[in-house]
């Protein structure tokens, strides 16, 4: 990812407002990079003793991955939200949080797609 495109997305950072289309913009980085597999598989074990060259190549690329995913995310989000998840120790469960505290609609928004759907039916 071109680091004129995390200059683009750090421009405009979410600050609470927009989660979807930030999450969707975040996605399609993800994609583009080939790093959204860290949001879906855990990190894979490894045991430094007993770990063949392949074991050790597939959790190195899945820590990299996991650094670059959060390093976009991060670069991606107010000051105030990277200070409180820049601990967390992988892109999932920033984005998990992330989810929780914004993915959720308001109240206020459930209660009128509920109004509308009532109404059509």
């Amino acid at each position: 990812m071109s680091n004129l495109i995390i200059q683009l997305l750090a421009f405009d950072k979410f600050n609470g407002e927009g989660y979807s289309n930030w999450k969707s913009n975040i996605n399609t980085m993800l994609v583009v990079d080939d790093l959204r597999f860290v949001l879906k598989e855990e990190c894979p074990p490894i045991s430094s003793t007993t770990a063949n060259q392949n074991v050790r190549d597939i959790y190195d690329r899945w820590v990299r991955a996991n650094k670059k995913a959060q390093a976009y995310i991060l670069a991606t989000i107010s000051d105030v939200l990277n200070k409180k998840y820049e601990v967390m120790p992988t892109a999932h469960e920033i984005m998990a949080l992330l989810q929780e505290m914004f993915g959720q609609p308001s109240s206020s928004v459930r209660h009128e797609a509920i109004k509308v759907a009532v109404d059509i039916a």
